[in-house]
């Protein structure tokens, strides 16, 4: 059985060279890079939003301290 294993393997190709192959066939589109987006926002979307993040953490934090007493108005 593994006699002529050698014999077979190149008489008979996995692949033939001299048919056309299925990537032959098909045209290759070149592979688009996909855009790294957080949460499919923009830079400038995502600028405004860190803004707006921060100038609630500071509106909540002056409205924490005024109310427990540590900051009077």
């Amino acid at each position: 059985m593994l006699d002529n294993l050698r014999e077979q393997a190149a008489s008979s190709p996995f692949m033939p060279d001299d048919e056309p192959g299925i990537r032959e066939s098909q045209p290759r589109r070149p592979i688009s890079r996909r855009k790294k987006q957080f949460l499919g926002l923009t830079p400038v979307q995502r600028f405004i939003m860190a803004i707006m993040l921060m100038l609630t953490v500071c509106l909540l934090g002056a409205m924490f301290l005024v109310i427990t007493g540590k900051f009077w108005l």
